[in-house]
């Protein structure tokens, strides 16, 4: 019955998102986190307080989450509304009138590096609109789109995924490390693979065959720093590597590097004057420089946003002992009384800096009017309300399945799916962080959720447990092309309607022969 009832909430949970009438992981994820809360009284017996007191960190835990979807998706509003975006989709249009050219810079490069600046979903939200304007198929569009978001999604949002994805696991720095660095070679070897299958789903296998030099040339100048950046950081990878193959890509194309020559430059195409490309693209170098100089320990400011010397702090009798740190981190201990903490770094969680902070100068910059910043920022709490609740839910129920020590509901799911699956959980992993990222939307929801299990099975069958966190970290990547959510935002942008299912159809191909690149790497670099 343990079993049971520590399985059932799950398989409810996948049952509700996946269901013919399926309910939204921001429904979904809160009810079985109240579910489990109504278990956890009812059959384990846990301390009544004990749960309200781990509900209440998950509640503070979604605080980093939220903060950082919220600058991520003021900053791209922000770029709509001056005109950036638009500036670039231009000049970007001028570089190659190859449509692999097109395809491969605005579909890849610039979906890469903007998935290493904000992450949760918006890459195919803007890229896929850029490419609709240069002429391709709007279905056609969707599918590629989702399937090239994948390789730069477990270093996504300045590493989100893996940094918090697996806060909860309380794993060394070392352990991080080690798992963005298995990570980061896995999605590398995907890199050869993927990225052609994407382009095969718009353009003619003969197309592929005819410009297969800068594909390759585009792919490697992401990946190379990609999987470089991994052996030392689990931040910058996808930011600043799909930052340089956007360079690469863009100089590649203007040559006309490995590209056929069956299309020419239109000379008398519209111009975009160099000046108005450099301020357009501004932003994202105020970006990338901010996030650099922010977690480089050596220029001292690291140090500065993170540290845990004590400010002042105060008392809320019977609800928690408040500190707020010099760093205007800010700690909640003993909550409801009882031996749990949680805690907000207000200042090196990349949201206010750099996301809200580099909006604000291009307000001033821009000479933004204050309807239209007014309108960006209304909009954007619009739009986070709902991943708000998903993440408030998902927080929850990853920290209620925790409590309990060797009797809690995730040691005993681990142990049994160790017991079934022994040393060939490896071949498995990246699925269920795929299920994890198709029902909730998230490669961090995904990690969050799943990661705790992974663990679990990783010790009870002597595994390594960074290995089987790193394919869980990838699984959760590779699953968003079959994330509803994704589906769903990309679908509406370009305004295609009941096409879900057949976008599902097409991106599960890539997405399972993704798990499989993934565990032949496993099994010839690390086991």
């Amino acid at each position: 019955m343990s079993l049971f009832l520590s399985i059932f909430p799950i398989v409810l949970l996948i049952w509700l998102m996946v269901k013919k009438n399926s309910m939204p992981s921001y429904i979904a994820l809160p009810l079985v986190a109240a579910l489990i809360y109504v278990i956890k009284i009812a059959y384990f017996g846990d301390d009544f307080m004990l749960l309200n007191a781990t509900a209440a960190s998950g509640l503070v835990s979604t605080l980093t989450p939220i903060t950082v979807i919220f600058g991520a998706i003021m900053f791209n509003r922000m770029m709509e509304t001056t005109g950036c975006i638009d500036i670039i989709r231009k000049w970007l249009a001028n570089i190659s009138p190859n449509p692999v050219a097109q395809l491969m810079i605005i579909g890849w490069a610039f979906a890469f590096m903007i998935e290493g600046a904000s992450g949760f979903g918006t890459p195919a939200a803007i890229a896929a609109p850029i490419l609709m304007s240069l002429g391709f198929n709007p279905l056609r569009v969707a599918v590629f789109t989702l399937v090239m978001n994948s390789v730069p999604v477990s270093f996504g949002a300045v590493g989100t995924p893996t940094w918090f994805g697996f806060a909860p696991l309380n794993l060394s720095a070392a352990d991080i490390l080690d798992i963005g660095r298995q990570t980061g070679i896995m999605h590398f070897f995907a890199g050869f693979i993927i990225p052609v299958i994407g382009l095969g789903f718009i353009v003619s296998k003969e197309e592929i065959r005819k410009n297969i030099g800068f594909i390759y040339i585009s792919v490697l100048s992401c990946t190379l720093p990609y999987v470089a950046l991994a052996m030392v950081n689990e931040e910058f990878p996808s930011l600043v590597a799909g930052a340089i193959g956007l360079m690469v890509s863009v100089f590649a194309a203007d040559k006309g590097w490995g590209l056929s020559k069956d299309y020419a430059k239109d000379p008398e195409a519209e111009k975009v004057p160099l000046l108005q490309v450099a301020k357009a693209l501004a932003p994202l170098g105020m970006l990338i420089g901010m996030l650099v100089v922010t977690r480089i320990k050596q220029l001292g400011l690291k140090g500065l946003l993170t540290s845990s010397e004590p400010w002042f702090g105060f008392s809320l009798p019977g609800l928690s002992d408040i500190t707020v740190t010099q760093s205007l981190t800010i700690v909640f201990g003993q909550i409801f009384g009882e031996a749990v903490s949680e805690k907000y770094q207000t200042l090196y969680v990349p949201a206010w800096i750099p996301f809200v902070l580099t909006v604000w100068i291009c307000i001033v910059l821009y000479r933004t009017k204050f309807k239209d910043a007014w309108s960006f920022y209304v909009a954007t709490v619009h739009q986070t309300n709902k991943p708000l609740l998903a993440l408030m839910g998902a927080l929850i129920m990853v920290k209620l399945m925790m409590v309990g020590g060797d009797d809690s509901m995730v040691k005993i799911i681990g142990k049994e799916f160790a017991a079934m699956a022994g040393d060939n959980w490896v071949y498995f992993s990246p699925y269920l962080g795929a299920i994890g990222a198709f029902f909730s939307g998230s490669n961090t929801v995904s990690n969050l959720t799943f990661g705790p299990i992974q663990q679990q099975i990783a010790t009870d069958t002597g595994l390594s447990a960074t290995l089987i966190l790193a394919l869980q970290s990838v699984g959760g990547a590779m699953g968003n092309m079959v994330c509803i959510n994704n589906i769903i935002a990309v679908c509406t942008v370009l305004n295609v309607h009941n096409a879900e299912g057949t976008i599902i159809k097409k991106t599960v191909i890539p997405m399972t022969i993704y798990g499989v690149i993934a565990v032949i790497v496993a099994a010839i670099f690390f086991m």
